[in-house]
């Protein structure tokens, strides 16, 4: 044992130098594994950091909570999407909330929102298509809202109806550069708002709605000034399921329940939808499932060619050194050295440029981040997984080479240079 790791040890070393010595070679032999590596990883990279932030974006429309809406978020089954069925569907009312607050024994929270784009000014400072959202009692806990300064509405506030806003960071910021927005009054459309509070920075989100850029209000207050009835407010439900109640059995209640209201014949379909994020996530295994197939693809003819890239240098090397092979193997060298000797130099090759292909992943996603507001993170998994590659290509690539230059006749690979 302690002989076969000594002759490992050498044949690295002697790797090593054949490396260093012959400079231009290596860099030729990089190049393609380089340029794979950076394919392949660079897109599983944008890949995974597009998943994780939109299945974050996911989590927070809640797991356990559904949306009574008129539209559906998807067909079943991956069916195509039949729009004309839902056009003349009624939007889910007010009273419609009540209803559903009331007979529901399987709901945590019952909540109701409505939502359109208005511009908001105070004094000379003016930002249009805001977005403006009134909510009823419960909202806040189905759908997370951290205040940074002020307070959020009390339950008496949004019964009364009152003229009140809670307003996102962006608009605090560009309302109110030099200035504490709390008690400030507002005009939205015509009608005033005081502002109780500002929502703490959010950030973007791809599938939930950030709140930097909006003004909530209590619904009650809204419905006296505007038709909420109509589709342009975009009224829905939000309904959370209690603890030990699954999605499911909430649904069942909830159609049950909508049913009722809206006095729907036994054979008649629903005229609602009842969506969830389970919707959107099934959709979204099998979008990723492409994109990684795509980043393979992509991959693994730029993979191909470095191979063959090293291979055939890998074969250059080998002929060079036929002397040198013959004089090691008449001084005993048995073939697993002059084997070893081989194969690691074209994984060290390979495991080179898959590092330096790793290092322009890694450049790219610092000048992304620095430059946009998407995130993206070059993972220990995909490190591991690209030098993993770069080490297998180097090694199926070497093994030929090596093995011709192992059963060498050590006779006549001196007689070579003579």
């Amino acid at each position: 044992m302690f002989l076969l790791l000594k002759h490992i040890k050498e044949s690295f070393i002697f790797a090593v130098q054949q490396v260093i010595m012959n400079k231009l070679r290596t860099i030729l032999s990089l190049l393609g594994i380089t340029i794979g590596i950076f394919a392949i990883i660079s897109v599983f990279t944008i890949v995974d950091s597009l998943e994780s932030n939109i299945r974050s974006s996911l989590s927070s429309l809640g797991t356990n909570i559904v949306y009574v809406q008129k539209w559906p978020w998807t067909e079943e089954n991956g069916a195509e999407y039949q729009w004309w069925k839902y056009v003349n569907r009624p939007v889910p009312s007010f009273d419609e909330y009540k209803e559903v607050e009331n007979r529901s024994v399987r709901a945590q929270d019952v909540g109701f929102v409505v939502s359109t784009n208005k511009s908001v000014k105070f004094e000379n400072n003016k930002i249009d298509n805001t977005r403006f959202i009134g909510v009823s009692n419960n909202v806040e806990n189905i759908r997370a809202i951290e205040i940074e300064d002020g307070r959020y509405f009390s339950s008496f506030e949004i019964n009364s109806a009152r003229n009140l806003a809670v307003v996102g960071h962006s608009i605090a910021k560009n309302l109110f550069p030099n200035t504490n927005p709390i008690g400030k009054v507002i005009r939205v459309e015509g009608f005033k708002l005081k502002i109780v509070g500002v929502i703490k920075k959010e950030g973007k989100a791809t599938f939930s709605d950030s709140m930097d850029e909006a003004i909530i209000v209590p619904v009650t207050f809204i419905r006296n000034v505007i038709d909420i009835k109509s589709e342009e407010m975009n009224p829905e439900l939000w309904v959370k399921a209690l603890p030990l109640v699954s999605n499911e059995e909430l649904i069942d209640e909830l159609r049950q329940i909508l049913r009722s209201v809206r006095r729907l014949k036994p054979n008649a379909d629903d005229n609602f939808a009842l969506n969830q994020t389970s919707m959107l996530s099934n959709s979204l295994d099998s979008f990723f499932k492409v994109l990684n197939m795509a980043g393979w693809f992509i991959g693994i003819f730029s993979l191909l060619v470095g191979g063959f890239g090293i291979a055939n240098i890998m074969f250059v090397g080998v002929k060079e050194r036929t002397t040198q092979i013959g004089i090691q193997k008449a001084l005993g060298a048995k073939r697993y050295f002059i084997m070893a000797e081989f194969l690691f130099e074209a994984v060290l090759l390979s495991v080179f440029g898959g590092a330096v292909g790793l290092f322009l992943v890694w450049a790219g996603t610092m000048a992304i981040n620095l430059m946009s507001g998407f995130t993206i993170d070059l993972t220990l998994g995909n490190i591991v997984l690209g030098l993993g590659i770069a080490s297998f290509i180097g090694l199926i690539s070497g093994l030929a080479p090596a093995w011709s230059a192992a059963r060498m006749d050590p006779v006549s690979a001196i007689n070579t240079s003579f």
